[in-house]
């Protein structure tokens, strides 16, 4: 949906600000989630960068692949190769591991809560649940690290609400200590999750119905077997998944819910599911 023009000029003047200020910056679309990659990009066709550690376009110089699009450039943000994705944003995000910053996301009041008495004060931001609590200095990226705690600084995404109260500190060692011992909430009956199933016209790659069958059952024994960095191998295996079979209207409800199931049995939530699920379908553009 285009946004209306005063909307568009207000994102665009937010995304210069934070690139004046070293923070990269990129649009979103409705959903909160970051554009799909161009055609030209499409299944990573042009070698990608969700694999890259830093931050900056590919050799496309549309808003592609995720955070990694984020930029300081004011020439890129504002070009015409981004001006359609600036008609149709609804907000805008940044990168906080490039700009040297670890977000805390707290979705909830007992987030909130444990914060306020184990983390040290320091700039806060009001989000539509929570709170985003900002440290100056970058770290791995990691999800559910406690029950309704995100953390995201390197290879991740925060969307732009503000700058917030308060004086912003250093990195705790205690923020530093969740994602290193990947803690994550206590665990539960996997739930369904309703996610759409792509409906596509390309063409189809199984031989037989059984090349389809073995490959969701190898994907779920991937999740099943990983032992640390579950959140990336659930990621990395929807992308996989979704690249293979995609594109030609092959995958089902049943397929999909299978593949949640056996990452919600390793920990994840089924918001971080569908999270996961939405950003593999971004990256390829789906």
């Amino acid at each position: 949906m285009t946004q209306p023009t005063e909307n568009r000029r207000e994102h665009l003047s937010t995304a210069l600000v934070l690139a004046t200020s070293g923070v990269p910056a990129l649009p979103l679309r409705a959903g909160k989630t970051p554009f799909g990659n161009c055609p030209r990009c499409t299944g990573n066709a042009c070698g990608g960068r969700p694999n890259m550690k830093t931050p900056g376009p590919c050799a496309c110089p549309a808003p592609c692949h995720g955070w990694a699009a984020a930029t300081t450039d004011p020439n890129v943000i504002s070009s015409g190769a981004w001006r359609k994705a600036w008609m149709q944003a609804s907000a805008v995000a940044y990168h906080p591991g490039g700009a040297g910053l670890t977000v805390v996301d707290l979705d909830d009041a007992d987030a909130i809560a444990w914060a306020r008495t184990t983390l040290p004060a320091t700039q806060t931001v009001p989000t539509t649940r929570g709170e985003h609590w900002i440290y100056l200095g970058a770290m791995q990226s990691a999800n559910a690290v406690r029950p309704g705690v995100d953390i995201k600084s390197t290879m991740a995404y925060a969307r732009w609400l503000g700058s917030g109260t308060g004086t912003i500190t250093a990195l705790p060692d205690a923020v530093r200590a969740l994602a290193a011992k990947e803690a994550s909430p206590a665990r539960t009956a996997p739930q369904a999750v309703t996610v759409p199933a792509p409906v596509g016209d390309g063409p189809c790659p199984h031989r037989t119905p059984t090349y389809l069958t073995r490959g969701l059952a190898m994907a779920e024994q991937r999740i099943t077997q990983a032992t640390s960095g579950v959140h990336a191998t659930v990621y990395r295996t929807f992308l996989a998944v979704l690249a293979k079979h995609g594109r030609c209207g092959c995958l089902t409800d049943t397929h999909i819910t299978r593949l949640f199931t056996a990452a919600q049995t390793k920990g994840e939530t089924p918001r971080h599911c569908t999270d996961a699920w939405a950003n593999a379908r971004t990256a390829l553009g789906l």
